[in-house]
């Protein structure tokens, strides 16, 4: 584990993982072929088609940049993220970034996003789907639209002053997380990404967005639901009246 002297150089990429076995071996192959500046943690929930397996086939080979930890059933994303940040805390981490297990985040755009914080010019850093154009292949118009109207949905809301509000693939430095209240957060999916946001630029920390393309996954099946659109669409008016009465 990164030392004091060189903390700025270890990065912890947290990636949640169900059924995730037809993409997890070229994604955990591609981060760690990038440098050993990046370590990664996976947590599985409970996959029955054999994640977990290739997960732990990969830390026999790298026992000290793959670790893994497996749920006994699935908790969704925003549980997910909260266990890796506080082991990314507990283990002395800078800087902690998340991204999908299913190759729509690109591992190669993970030093671009990680720059800016190195470079002290962000503490938050997304990498946008909305910035420089729209940066999406393979998603239908309908979903396109969803997406992108949440985003303008939310911002008229929370007047958060980034374009892709929704992002999952971002790094944060460590101070953030530190000074968010991490027991408060009962978000998952959509909604987490937006509150951990949220909750940071009202900190007063500095949000800052890089571009990416965005691919729609090839094989398995998207997480997406009717019920994470619904949580994320009352989520943003709680943040914003908890704000007025000075409850965040």
């Amino acid at each position: 584990m990164p030392d004091s002297a060189d903390r700025l150089s270890s990065c912890l990429v947290i990636i949640p993982t169900f059924n995730e076995a037809a993409n997890i071996g070229e994604v955990l192959e591609r981060v760690i072929g990038l440098s050993e500046s990046f370590n990664i943690l996976v947590i599985d929930d409970a996959s029955p088609d054999g994640t977990a397996a290739i997960v732990s086939s990969w830390i026999d080979r790298f026992p000290e940049r793959i670790h893994m930890f497996e749920r006994e059933e699935k908790l969704g994303l925003g549980t997910a993220y909260l266990t890796g940040y506080r082991f990314a805390l507990e283990k002395g981490y800078e800087i902690v970034c998340e991204m999908d297990a299913d190759l729509s985040h690109n591992p190669d755009d993970l030093p671009a996003l990680i720059q800016p914080i190195h470079d002290d010019r962000a503490d938050l850093v997304v990498g946008s789907r909305y910035i420089k154009g729209v940066r999406v292949i393979n998603w239908p118009l309908s979903r396109l639209i969803l997406s992108y109207g949440a985003g303008i949905y939310t911002r008229l809301i929370t007047r958060l002053p980034i374009s892709d509000v929704t992002a999952g693939f971002k790094a944060i430095h460590s101070r953030v997380l530190e000074s968010i209240a991490l027991d408060q957060i009962r978000s998952n999916g959509y909604s987490f990404q937006i509150e951990i946001k949220y909750r940071a630029w009202k900190k007063g920390f500095r949000l800052l967005e890089v571009p990416i393309i965005f691919t729609e996954r090839t094989e398995g099946q998207s997480k997406m639901s009717k019920a994470i659109v619904r949580e994320a669409a009352f989520k943003v008016w709680e943040l914003r009246i908890r704000t007025i009465f000075g409850k965040l």
